[in-house]
């Protein structure tokens, strides 16, 4: 976990480490130190790199809860792919979607953060563990009232609710033909299924 390594590295046997703020983060990349086509993250004043690059299997599911979302909910909510949430000074990740609250001015001048969101879900082939673990902690100590992680391999929903500084108290884990509903929207109700597509098994 990025807490735990991040512990032992500030350890005096270690190294101390400098954490990066969210300004910080831009300047850096306003003045070319990133490169505008790398895919990072800012989790907890660390910049983190993406695994892997993003397959079709996995850009399809995103496609898939997005119409599924966006055809029941309609112009209530805004769907947002892969685009920042700023959750503190020193965390802003790019979640696969969020479902948002409506901003006259579709957030010009800021990011959503935890009290704009109803829903943050990540899509995971080859990144259960990260989303599971180091990022279900980010989003807990943020505030995100509801996360989910869709495990394409498996075929499951982890189900996150109850947010501490220190996890989620509240953890479920659905199997395809189980059904959820959004905390914050509670008469739609999908089954797991329609966000996995076919099985090819």
């Amino acid at each position: 976990m990025v807490k735990a390594n991040l512990n032992l590295l500030n350890n005096d046997n270690y190294l101390s480490l400098r954490r990066f703020s969210v300004k910080e983060y831009y300047l850096m990349a306003d003045t070319g130190i990133l490169n505008p086509d790398e895919k990072v993250e800012l989790i907890t004043g660390v910049i983190v790199k993406q695994m892997s690059p993003q397959g079709s299997f996995h850009a399809a599911a995103i496609r898939r809860v997005d119409r599924l979302f966006t055809k029941f909910l309609g112009d209530g909510i805004l769907v947002q792919k892969q685009l920042p949430v700023r959750l503190n000074e020193f965390s802003e990740l790019e979640p696969d979607l969020a479902l948002v609250k409506l901003d006259t001015f579709d957030y010009e001048n800021r990011h959503p953060n935890a009290d704009d969101i109803y829903l943050i879900l990540e899509i995971a082939d080859t990144t259960l563990k990260r989303d599971c673990e180091v990022k279900a902690n980010i989003y807990a100590s943020g505030g995100i009232l509801d996360y989910w992680v869709l495990d394409l391999n498996k075929r499951k929903l982890y189900v996150y609710r109850n947010p501490t500084k220190d996890g989620y108290q509240s953890k479920q884990v659905l199997s395809e033909d189980e059904i959820i509903s959004p905390l914050a929207f509670q008469d739609f109700t999908i089954t797991i299924s329609q966000m996995l597509g076919f099985n090819p098994k």
